[in-house]
């Protein structure tokens, strides 16, 4: 492999809420130390089209996941099947989601919540349900409990394509709103656990990205096409070694562009239903 990449997709951060309210992130950016891009998701702009455009780099009605209630293994190709084709190694901490989606569905949590399997497209995996959740109880994981989840897994496997996504900001903005002091105060805590690991896992040899699946509006909804629901932010921290090339700062990258970008960056062939041009050297 070229380069070793780590996704982190924060789930409802939208571009504008990254920018007031990330402030490690931009800091590492008006430093010169990460590239920020604005996204913009695809429609509809609700979880599963997007998880599924992120990895297969179609649209919705292309890959056919219109809403959060498809369920079933998509069949064309995505980034965990041609990293592992490629002879590579994957791995993910996330929502079952991309483990019904990329993995085996329906999703069996005896089966698939902990999975060390290289026959498998995510041969080294943890995921988690969010099963029971309500206004008095989110049901959202410790995101730092999850960060320690994910460096625990580069320890032992030191795979090359790594998923991390964090569902707390969008079941909080659910709730409460995104514009609210619970989502001021959780961008505040994921922020300052990323000041921690972003170096550990830059020095673990990895790029790492950080972006969003979609925004959300401060009454808490998204699915539509305002850009508070659309576009996302897009934080490239290159490794130092091998300097990323992109395009200018003020282009707008397409999600659908992610995967082909991704594994062009990995040095992986792309597959040929992914149509966006990549966007990073």
């Amino acid at each position: 492999m070229k380069n070793k990449v780590i996704l982190l997709i924060l789930d409802g951060l939208g571009y504008s809420y990254a920018r007031k309210l990330m402030g490690n992130l931009e800091g590492w950016v008006d430093s010169g130390e990460a590239q920020l891009w604005k996204g913009q998701s695809v429609l509809p702009s609700v979880s599963g089209p997007c998880y599924a455009s992120i990895h297969t780099g179609l649209t919705p009605q292309d890959h056919g996941v219109t809403s959060n209630y498809h369920q079933g293994k998509l069949e064309d190709a995505d980034i965990f099947s041609a990293v592992k084709s490629a002879g590579g190694t994957t791995a993910a901490v996330a929502h079952s989601f991309f483990s019904d989606y990329f993995q085996a569905s329906p999703f069996n949590h005896l089966r698939d919540m902990e999975v060390d399997d290289i026959n498998r497209p995510i041969q080294h995996a943890r995921f988690y349900t969010m099963a029971g959740e309500n206004k008095a109880q989110p049901a959202t994981p410790s995101d730092i409990d999850l960060f320690w989840q994910m460096s625990l897994l580069i320890q032992r496997h030191q795979p090359d394509y790594f998923l991390f996504h964090s569902s707390t900001l969008d079941s909080l903005g659910h709730h409460y709103g995104f514009d609210s002091i619970e989502i001021d105060k959780n961008c505040y805590t994921i922020d300052a656990a990323l000041g921690d690991f972003i170096p550990r896992w830059q020095e673990q040899g990895y790029d790492v990205i950080v972006t969003a699946d979609h925004g959300q509006s401060a009454r808490g909804h998204h699915g539509g096409t305002e850009a508070i629901m659309r576009d996302i932010p897009i934080y490239y921290f290159a490794n130092p070694h091998n300097p990323i090339q992109g395009p200018s700062t003020n282009h707008v990258i397409a999600q659908t562009a992610l995967a082909p970008s991704i594994l062009q960056r990995m040095g992986i062939p792309i597959p040929e239903s992914m149509q966006a041009s990549p966007v990073w050297k």
